[in-house]
């Protein structure tokens, strides 16, 4: 049941995506650049509720939607895995009909194959400097 709008309000329809506060609180994504950020955004919006694991998103496509170069795209999926927010659950590969098929990739906010949420972000910490004596 959904709810009326408040007067002069417009009913709002479609998709939309939730960050919540205690992922944007966490040392790894507060200490992260715009770029990796936008691309999780991104993952998040193939999120459909039971895909998690299954997730589609090439550097092809990814590039193309961050309007950045393909090697920049990688690096943020790069520090969106070193970081804990995602997992490769399946490495790309050349399909049998000689087409590349691109990697999937899990939320690690979200449950995965009935486990619950790993959340491997909130272990993340910034590495410490050490002072030369």
């Amino acid at each position: 049941m959904s709810r009326k709008p408040y007067k002069g309000q417009k009913r709002r329809s479609g998709r939309w995506i939730q960050l919540p506060e205690w992922l944007l609180a966490s040392e790894a994504w507060s200490s992260m650049k715009p770029g990796p950020r936008a691309l999780y955004i991104e993952l998040k919006r193939q999120f459909r509720g039971g895909n998690n694991g299954e997730i589609y998103l090439s550097h092809r496509d990814a590039s193309d939607a961050l309007s950045v170069g393909r090697d920049t795209a990688a690096g943020y999926f790069r520090t969106l895995s070193d970081r804990g927010f995602i997992v490769t659950t399946k490495g790309h590969c050349l399909g049998p009909s000689g087409v590349g098929q691109s990697a999937t990739y899990a939320l690690t906010e979200e449950p995965l194959n009935g486990a619950p949420a790993t959340k491997d972000f909130m272990k993340w910490k910034a590495d410490q400097k050490t002072k030369a004596p």
